[in-house]
Formats: structure tokens, sequence, C-alpha cells
């Protein structure tokens, strides 16, 4: 009896130790949990949010990551942003993408257009190593859909700059956060009260910010969000009216052949 008691609590105790562990090495903080429009079964994008989101992109994000899976058309196409086309055009065009050759056959700069790409802040990936020290900005295309959390956790990372501990000594170059892997990170902490001067009139505090911009990301990685949620709604109402539909035939035949 001992032995199997022994036995039963055993793997209690390792997971106890390794969880105990796990906190002290900083990899399991919770990450914070702010409302998401966008949750649950007939959640949908609030279109001030992520209009307010790509603003702190374009400000703050832009000039270190690069999104290369959206095009400027898209902040004109239903369940994005949903910018009038005369924005969206304005907005592209406040960049410059190369192209040609021209009739010299020379590559020439333009403004860019809805059909263009988000125009990256580096010609290569080792441009932008150069430029942070080795480490290289992810794109953010997919970023919400690439990390364990999701929004939750790029929400918290944005929010989770801290003073280190005294007794942890960090590179040059690298930041306390409480919710990057170890602590760690390259990316320096960007929002701050009043570094996006919302068009709309908006307070822009950090957590403002970081909510904004993380709603954007999540469209950005998930476009078809809300058509895809339409349709699975349509497709329940239609299995429920079907299953109704058949039980009662069933119930029909099954008292008519008695």
């Amino acid at each position: 009896m001992k032995f199997l008691f022994k036995l039963a609590i055993f793997p209690i105790f390792v997971s106890l130790i390794f969880s105990v562990n796990s906190h002290a090495a900083g990899e399991l903080k919770e990450p914070l949990h702010p409302y998401w429009s966008f949750e649950g079964p007939l959640g949908t994008f609030e279109r001030a949010s992520l209009q307010r989101g790509y603003q702190v992109y374009t400000e703050v994000c832009a000039g270190c990551h690069s999104m290369d899976y959206l095009s400027y058309r898209n902040l004109v196409e239903d369940g994005g942003p949903e910018f009038s086309e005369a924005q969206a055009k304005a907005m592209a065009a406040q960049f410059e993408v190369k192209d040609g050759p021209n009739e010299d056959g020379e590559m020439f700069l333009r403004p860019a257009i809805l059909s263009d790409k988000f125009v990256s802040p580096w010609e290569n990936e080792q441009q932008g190593r150069a430029a942070n020290g080795g480490a290289y900005p992810p794109d953010l295309s997919v970023m919400v859909k690439a990390r364990p959390g999701g929004a939750d956790y790029l929400y918290s990372l944005l929010l989770g700059y801290e003073e280190p501990p005294s007794d942890m000594k960090l590179d040059d170059g690298v930041y306390y956060n409480i919710y990057a892997k170890g602590q760690k990170i390259a990316m320096p902490q960007l929002l701050y009260d009043g570094a996006v001067e919302y068009t709309d009139g908006t307070v822009s505090t950090p957590e403002q910010m970081a909510y904004d911009v993380t709603s954007f990301l999540t469209w950005a990685a998930e476009p078809k969000l809300e058509a895809r949620k339409r349709i699975g709604f349509k497709v329940i109402a239609y299995l429920l009216i079907l299953s109704f539909l058949l039980y009662f035939t069933n119930k029909q035949i099954w008292r008519e052949s008695r």
C-alpha cells in the first residue's frame, strides 16, 4: 500500500517541481486578457480600433517590422479597417516603392498605390540585422497566429516592460519584459502616453495603443474571420433546422408504420 501511495503521488510531486522551476525561470507568466470584440462565435472587429491600430503600426512599428502579406487595397476591403478608397490611396502614397525599368532601362521610385504590398523598412534581411544589432525584426503579418497566446500574448508583451531585478544583468540592446521568454527581449519599449496622436481624438494611453495595434494585427492574421463566422453561423442554423425536420419526419414514419 505504501508503494502504491508513493507511486500515485510521484507524478504530482514531479509536476510541482517543474511548475516551480518554470515560474522561477519566468516562462509561464500568464498574459493579460482584455475584452476582445472579435472573440466568440459572433465576435466582430471594431472598425475604429482597426483604423487606430493601423496608425499605431505605421507610426510606431513600421520603422522596424514589415507586413509582407498585406496590400494597401486590403485596408479598403470588407471585414477590415474599411478605410475609404481615397483614404487608402493617400496613406499608400506616403510610401515609396522601387519600380521599373523605365524607358532608359533604369529602376525608379514612385509613390505606392493600392495594389502594392506594404512597404518593408528593409531592402533585405541582412540590412535589417545590421540595423538592429544582429536581431532581425520579425514580419507581423501573421504574428498573432504564430505566437502561443495570440492576441493576449502580443498585448501583454507590449505592456510588459519593467525595471529588471537587481540580480539580473542585461546585455546592451536587451530589455526586461515580464512576458518575454526569459524576460529578455531585443525590442525596446515603444508605447508611451501620447506616442501617437490619434486622428479620431482618442486618448493614446499605452493600453489603448497596445489594444488597437493588437486588434489590427489579429485582423491581418485572420482577414476573413468575420466572413468565416457568418458562414459557420448559417451552417449551424441550417443543420439545426434539418435535424428538427428529420426528427419529426422519423417520428411520423414510425407512427404510421405501427
